[in-house]
């Protein structure tokens, strides 16, 4: 993780607009702080893609699966790219989404770790993201969570050939082994 050099801390959703769109790095901003990403290694690819399918497949009319690159931004000093998000028909504009997420999936990789299951762990559930899962292709694992009451609470996890139920945003049953094997 690398933050960009400038005066000040207080980045804005419109400064990213100035940021190079295909330079093949990941820009997201946490409370005003910009945050560089290297391109995603095939393995994470490979997992967000079948996480991606099975959501897609089980998917209600009024909700709708995306996948990275697509911005959701709370507020002016906050915007998220989630790996895979569900988000309600109602609130998908032409722009990026602001309205809080049915779900956000991150995919963990060695340079996302610790801001996917901390920062970003926390601007989710403070953000009212209904449900977050974390997923790590290297175990493989899959942790799910619901917010309750403003906080995070543990919705089911599993590992290598677990099938996991999964209810929230829809039901959807996930082996995180299936998720990385070739």
């Amino acid at each position: 993780m690398a933050v960009m050099p400038r005066a000040t801390d207080d980045w804005t959703v419109d400064d990213l607009a100035q940021l190079p769109e295909d330079d093949g790095l990941r820009y997201e901003l946490i409370d005003g702080t910009l945050i560089v990403s290297p391109a995603p290694r095939p393995i994470h690819q490979r997992a967000c893609a079948r996480l991606s399918f099975l959501l897609q497949a089980s998917c209600p009319p009024d909700l709708e699966v995306f996948f990275a690159p697509l911005d959701w931004q709370p507020d002016n000093r906050n915007s998220l790219e989630p790996d895979l998000l569900v988000v309600a028909g109602e609130d998908v504009g032409e722009e990026n989404i602001s309205a809080p997420l049915k779900l956000a999936v991150e995919i963990l990789s060695p340079s996302s770790r610790l801001r996917d299951t901390t920062l970003k762990y926390a601007k989710y559930a403070e953000g009212g993201v209904e449900s977050y899962w974390i997923v790590d292709p290297g175990v493989p694992s899959i942790v799910a969570y619901d917010l309750r009451d403003g906080t995070y609470v543990q919705a089911a996890s599993g590992t290598g050939s677990d099938d996991v139920l999964l209810k929230r945003p829809h039901p959807v049953t996930v082996t995180p082994s299936d998720l990385v094997t070739r």
